[in-house]
């Protein structure tokens, strides 16, 4: 072999060689890092903390029945113009709706107003016989008394509405249409309600519970409610509970007071959830993907001497990223969290970093 042809093929063999030593030395190296029969897993220390127990319930923003009232006339008569809409907020002295009176209200009101005009006719001349000689101060007196009687018929019948051709009924104070109860053209009879208004700041939550959780519930808990249609969150006070479940939705009823700032996103009628706080608990917080679930209930794997332990535990926090948990932990061994899924008991197990 000449000398040309010996450099080229020494130099494969060299780089062959280099290359072969690479390989085993990675693949010793991968073997150290992941020994046979061992789980990579990563691992958190377990807390003692505070969580809170909860009530779900949903419901929607009502007029607080203790403030709503219907608005109505003490006469009858006939809406000419509707100037709203339910669910409509107003200002103090909005117009609301325009009726014309009922034809027998002004028929009195006219009536009052000619006995009041006669009224006045008849003192006039009692007192001119009267300066005469020709009528007694007890004529006088009656005369007059007619006229106070005619004056305040006639006062009466004008604040009843027969007085005017059309009437405006306007808001009393700022607040919200609730219900509408009448329409253009219709008639209606004295003291028949109008239209249902709730003040501004007059809102509560009207809830609905399952029968199975009114053993914890009281009056004066905190409750956290959000507006489903926002991120918007408030906290409320449980105001009442109900005692008999209602035949359609099968829930018991459950009132929220509402703070005065609820109304600048919430009206009558919005739909909200709610989180009634009831009772303090202590529990074991850990994070949410290191508890699991099989045919036997909860359970989550502790690190003991290089392997894996099961720990059966009751799930009592399930919201959020950390979780809280009730069972016979270790304080001083990790939870497994991220490779718990490949686990069963006893397992060797080697913490990776995460």
């Amino acid at each position: 072999m000449n000398r040309s042809t010996l450099l080229p093929n020494l130099c494969v063999l060299l780089l062959a060689g280099s290359l072969a030593g690479c390989g085993h030395a990675a693949a010793d190296d991968e073997d150290a890092a992941a020994p046979p029969g061992q789980v990579a897993v990563t691992t958190a220390t377990p807390v003692r903390q505070t969580f809170h127990d909860t009530v779900e319930a949903w419901g929607s923003a009502t007029g607080d029945p203790q403030h709503a009232r219907t608005i109505s006339l003490a006469h009858g008569g006939q809406v000419v113009a509707v100037k709203v809409a339910a669910g409509q907020t107003v200002k103090r002295g909005q117009p609301l709706l325009t009726v014309t009176p009922d034809p027998a209200a002004r028929n009195t009101y006219q009536q009052a107003q000619s006995a009041l005009t006669l009224a006045e006719g008849e003192l006039q001349r009692t007192e001119q016989l009267a300066a005469q000689r020709l009528a007694t101060q007890s004529q006088l007196a009656t005369a007059r008394k007619a006229l106070a009687d005619a004056r305040t018929t006639l006062d009466a019948q004008h604040a009843l509405g027969g007085g005017t051709s059309q009437e405006t009924v306007a808001a009393p104070v700022d607040g919200v249409v609730t219900t509408l109860s009448v329409a253009l053209g219709d008639r209606f009879a004295a003291n028949a309600p109008l239209l249902g208004f709730t003040p501004a700041h007059a809102l509560v939550a009207q809830l609905g519970v399952q029968p199975e959780d009114v053993t914890k519930l009281h009056a004066g808990m905190p409750v956290q409610l959000r507006n489903v249609y926002g991120a918007t969150g408030f906290t409320g006070t449980l105001r009442m509970i109900g005692q008999s479940v209602d035949p359609q939705s099968h829930l018991l009823s459950a009132q929220v007071e509402l703070p005065a700032e609820a109304s600048a996103t919430l009206v009558a009628g919005t739909a909200v959830d709610a989180q009634i706080r009831t009772d303090d608990f202590s529990a074991w917080a850990v994070p949410r993907a290191a508890v699991l679930h099989d045919e036997h209930g909860d359970y989550l794997f502790q690190v003991e001497h290089g392997h894996a332990k099961r720990i059966d535990v009751t799930l009592r926090s399930p919201d959020g990223d950390t979780v809280g948990v009730q069972g016979a932990l270790d304080a001083q061994a990790k939870v497994i969290v991220l490779g718990a899924y490949e686990l069963a008991d006893g397992d060797a197990v080697r913490e990776s970093a995460k």
